[in-house]
């Protein structure tokens, strides 16, 4: 908590794309002076948005993730920001409808992060264990890691911003979930369900679902380092798809949208989303880019890191490192690579590392040991954006 005079600098709304910013700042004052260090220094009018070019403009990222420091004075308040110039996209690259970051086709190379450490469950014991798993993943290859069913606190945001590693963040979804209709039946291939028939669930819940997805939007709208949403995984609670895809896509309209993650597709999304697990097949897709948006998730259990020795959970085993190695190699030469050219534009291993009841991760839970190859990991996510931008051929 922080004491702020009457007219301080209550919120700050930062949209960039590859030249500059639109800034709006909200304050009771009639006026706020930005200031970019080295680079420009204005007043603008408080509470409406205002574009800002920047000279030279050096862009964001995974790579490179360069951010801009900002500076914002209004009444007797001044705060401390910062943002990155970057896009998030959807074009026809050699026939194929591609993910573009600042207009260039990129393979999203993610991994399911549900965020659970052994020391507090929810929250790690202490902040740099999220930039040690964000590093640890982008030693991997990964670019992008899904945060699943969970928002984290800002630090975790801020180390990803800072790090260059790509979020789609998953709204938290409520409401009734049964194992058979929900995961078991569509698993197999049976998938017919009418989310419109979940619409007569409590109107509670429902509006509460819908005001939590605008205040996640509100609340994360600076963060550069997200590109996606998924709005509902699953089936868990889903109602009314389309018209929360097109809500939440007007609301915040700089990034994409995979509207139903896995099955119960609507009509409109970003995305083909499809989660495979058992078996690899390749996908192809109809007129958007696929994301495989969950997949993999085998087990290979390490005596001595196990939270529940008694647990086995995940989707096929492996007893070595290079057994899980090859066994995920295999997966991506049977399923990822052969759909690329067919318009897979990304992809979603399970998981980061283990969880309670999960021994599915790339790491244990307590992220001692890695249990893949890492340099073969690399290998692998090399080879997909060498597919992306030779024309797909």
């Amino acid at each position: 908590m922080e004491a702020v005079p009457e007219m301080a600098v209550d919120n700050l709304r930062i949209t960039p794309d590859m030249t500059g910013i639109t800034i709006e700042v909200c304050t009771k004052a009639e006026n706020a002076i930005i200031d970019i260090p080295n680079t420009i220094r204005k007043e603008i009018p408080a509470n409406k948005p205002v574009r800002i070019d920047i000279p030279s403009p050096h862009l964001w990222t995974v790579a490179d993730p360069y951010l801009y420091t900002l500076t914002v004075s209004a009444g007797d308040d001044t705060v401390e920001s910062y943002f990155a110039l970057r896009t998030i996209s959807i074009g026809d690259y050699h026939g194929k409808q591609r993910v573009f970051l600042n207009r260039s086709p990129v393979f999203l190379n993610g991994v399911l992060d549900q965020g659970y450490f052994p020391e507090g469950i929810f929250l790690p014991k202490s902040p740099e264990n999220y930039r040690d798993d964000i590093l640890n993943m982008k030693a991997l290859g990964i670019n992008l890691l899904r945060k699943h069913i969970k928002i984290e606190p800002a630090c975790f945001y801020h180390e990803c911003d800072k790090i260059g590693m790509l979020v789609m963040q998953d709204m938290v979804n409520s409401g009734g979930y049964s194992f058979l209709r929900d995961t078991a039946l569509p698993t197999i291939g049976l998938q017919k369900m009418q989310d419109n028939l979940r619409a007569f669930s409590s109107g509670n819940r429902r509006s509460f679902f819908t005001k939590h997805c605008l205040d996640t939007q509100q609340h994360l709208y600076n963060h550069p380092s997200i590109i996606a949403y998924t709005i509902f995984n699953e089936g868990w609670g889903q109602f009314h798809a389309d018209k929360h895809y097109h809500l939440l896509k007007e609301n915040d309209p700089s990034r994409l949208y995979d509207a139903t993650s896995g099955w119960f597709w609507g009509k409109d999304s970003d995305f083909e989303s499809y989660h495979v697990y058992f078996r690899n097949k390749q996908l192809k897709s109809k007129k958007r880019p696929v994301l495989l948006s969950e997949c993999g998730g085998y087990v290979r259990q390490i005596p001595g890191h196990l939270f529940n020795p008694n647990r086995k959970y995940g989707y096929g085993s492996a007893d070595t490192e290079e057994a899980l190695t090859a066994k995920i190699e295999l997966m991506w030469k049977e399923m990822v690579f052969p759909s690329i050219p067919d318009g897979l534009a990304g992809m979603i291993y399970t998981q980061v590392s283990d969880i309670e009841d999960e021994i599915n991760g790339f790491y244990t839970y307590d992220r001692e040991v890695l249990k893949v190859n890492a340099a073969r990991m690399r290998a692998l996510a090399e080879k997909a954006e060498t597919l992306i931008l030779n024309k797909i051929e």
